[in-house]
Parts: structure tokens; C-alpha cells; sequence
């Protein structure tokens, strides 16, 4: 059944998805990617799937533009909010599975375990949707113990960005920046090896010396 929005809500979902696409991919042609991979860790685009993914919630909008056209399946909350993301990365190839861990969040679960099964990438924002930041949830480490599977962990670290007064941070790349992609290696499916690989990816991605190419 369709969530019933109000005219401004109606209003919101006409204008915002398209504008916030517009500006994801005029900012996101401007940005240059490095990857960055500890022992054992390769950049998902060099491995098929299915795969598991984890990541923080801050680093969505670089996440977005340097994924786009996976297909990838993210977990997007239910919230209004949410249905403002879930219109904008689809827009960007990704498929939204709605549910999160605060809110019919055994749904989402289901939906992403079926995808993942089904032979597909999979992601969660392991902090989201509301933190604390850079915590990790149960979500992520649920989702791998029922199809027995690892969780890789990456993180964006843009090196010149406007950081939101969010819960999450939020960093928003600006134009013409390198943003370094860090990978750690997939940790079993528990919650503080999760932690533990997300802890490690930052610091991977942080750790770039910007050498010119």
C-alpha cells in the first residue's frame, strides 16, 4: 500500500530527488577516485558478487556517485526522509530495499537476504539511520550470519569537504577533490570484527599521501 504524503510532502518528492541527482552528478564528475586496500581486501568492481558491504552513513554522497550503476541493494529507512533517498539513488542505479533498524527493520533484512542469495551486492550504512556515529549496528552482522557470509568494509574519505552539524557528520566532497576509498579486509559476520574493519577502513582511507598521478 502507498504511504499517503501530505501536498507539501507531494510537493518535496517532485522537486528534491531530481535537483539532488542533478547536483550528485555535476559534483561527482569534478571528484577523483584512489582506492585503498589493506592485505587480504580487494575493491568490490574486481570481484563478482554477491557481497556484503558495510559503510558509515557520513560518506553516502561520494558512496553514491563512485557506485553508481552497480546495481547495488541498500537498505533505505521507511521515514519520508528515506523516501527522498531512496528516489534520488535510484536515479543513480541503485535498487532501495525500505526497512531499517529502527523501523520494520526485519523486513528490510529479509528483502536484502533474498538479494544477496539471488547473487547481488548488497550494502548498509552499519551507523544509520540515526547513529551514534560510526557505531556499528546489529543490521549488517544479522544480514551476513543468515546467508553466511563475510562483511567487507569501506569508507570515502573526501580530502576537501563541507562537514555537516549532523548526527553523522555528513561530508559533502567539494568540487575538484580527491576522495580516497579505503578497503578493509571482510571480517566474519560479528559485530565488533564489523566495528573493528570499519575502524580500519577510515583509518586506511585517511592514511593516502595525495601523490600526484
Amino acid at each position: 500500500m502507498a504511504a499517503a504524503y501530505t501536498f507539501k510532502q507531494r510537493v518535496m518528492l517532485a522537486i528534491i530527488p531530481p535537483l539532488a541527482y542533478m547536483i550528485i552528478c555535476l559534483l561527482g564528475v569534478t571528484l577523483r577516485f584512489e582506492d585503498l586496500s589493506e592485505p587480504g581486501a580487494e575493491p568490490a568492481y574486481h570481484t563478482p558478487p554477491p557481497l556484503i558491504y558495510a559503510l558509515w552513513h557520513r560518506c553516502l554522497l561520494a558512496c553514491a556517485w563512485r557506485f553508481r550503476n552497480g546495481p547495488i541493494y541498500i537498505l533505505v529507512s521507511q521515514s519520508f526522509d528515506g523516501e527522498l533517498i531512496a528516489r534520488t539513488v535510484q536515479r543513480l542505479g541503485f535498487v532501495a530495499v525500505r526497512g531499517s533498524s529502527s523501523r520494520d527493520g526485519a523486513v528490510g533484512l529479509r528483502s536484502l537476504q533474498r538479494a544477496y542469495l539471488a547473487g547481488n551486492y548488497c550494502a548498509i550504512t552499519a551507523d544509520g539511520p540515526r547513529g551514534p556515529s560510526q557505531i556499528a549496528k546489529l543490521g549488517v552482522t544479522q544480514l551476513a550470519q543468515n546467508v553466511n557470509a563475510p562483511v567487507g568494509a569501506i569508507y570515502l574519505h573526501p580530502h576537501r569537504a563541507w562537514t555537516l552539524r549532523s548526527w553523522d557528520r555528513f561530508l559533502i566532497p567539494k568540487p575538484f577533490s580527491r576522495v580516497s576509498v579505503g578497503w578493509a579486509a571482510p571480517a566474519p559476520a560479528d559485530k565488533d570484527k564489523v566495528q573493528a574493519a570499519l575502524d580500519r577502513a577510515v583509518l586506511i582511507a585517511q592514511s593516502s599521501p595525495l601523490k600526484a598521478r
